[in-house]
């Protein structure tokens, strides 16, 4: 059986970001937690920035590489609330 594509090739689902588990002593975790609020960032951010920061280091990190996604409110107009006087 043949399908009406035969010859195109297969279309690429968007990449999803991948999920890890990691066990961290819970001391390194308390540490990387308040290192990542005084950043602004979620410990998982956190994470993901160091992790990316030691592979660019090391020569490793792939060129073909987006920027971190952005999280939050995205950029915009005035914060809301009454116009000044």
């Amino acid at each position: 059986m043949t399908s009406p594509e035969e010859g195109t090739p297969p279309r690429r689902r968007p990449q999803q970001r991948k999920q890890v588990l990691l066990r961290l002593d819970p001391l390194v975790y308390d540490a990387l937690a308040r290192w990542a609020g005084d950043e602004l960032r979620s410990a998982n951010a956190q994470i993901e920035f160091l992790l990316r920061r030691a592979l660019a280091e090391a020569g490793r990190l792939p060129r073909d590489t987006g920027p971190i996604p952005r999280r939050g409110r995205p950029p915009g107009g005035p914060p809301p609330g009454p116009p000044p006087t």
